[in-house]
């Protein structure tokens, strides 16, 4: 784990409507991940809203209507343990692809904040937290509104 090598983003916020679309599992480590999230969008100068799913699989579908519905950025949260079952990949694979599917089917930016981990611990070291080493609310707060700015900076 490692925030090495991040980059430098714009993340003037100014005038953008984003949604933060958070599951609703493990609680501790989803809340840390939503306060990076907003503290972050707060600071760029973004409006923003939170709506809750039950989980990282209803992320895709809520992130589209969001998109659909007016808002320039989504920033998908979730949170997603390692069980001994196949769940894990099922549900993993599940969002990844359908955030993906989200971003290019809209053509706006989805912030990436889905975890997936071997175990709680995992979580709490990336959920910015007191103690945490990284804050991926943050990241992928900061990713969405950057995203939105390369958006509107093509002149193609």
């Amino acid at each position: 784990m490692s925030g090495k090598g991040s980059p430098e983003l714009d993340i003037d916020g100014t005038g953008m409507r984003v949604v933060i679309v958070a599951g609703s599992w493990h609680e501790e480590i989803s809340n840390g991940l939503i306060a990076g999230a907003t503290r972050t969008l707060e600071a760029s100068g973004a409006s923003y809203e939170l709506i809750r799913v039950p989980g990282s699989f209803e992320l895709p579908v809520v992130a589209k209507a969001a998109l659909e519905l007016g808002a320039d950025a989504v920033v998908a949260l979730g949170v997603i343990i390692r069980g001994g079952t196949p769940h894990f990949e099922y549900v993993s694979s599940a969002a990844t692809d359908g955030l993906t599917r989200v971003a290019l089917d809209t053509g706006k930016p989805v912030g990436f904040g889905v975890l997936t981990l071997d175990d709680e611990q995992q979580g709490l070291d990336r959920a910015g937290l007191p103690g945490s080493k990284e804050d991926k609310g943050r990241e992928a707060a900061e990713a969405a509104i950057a995203t939105v700015r390369a958006l509107r900076g093509l002149t193609v």
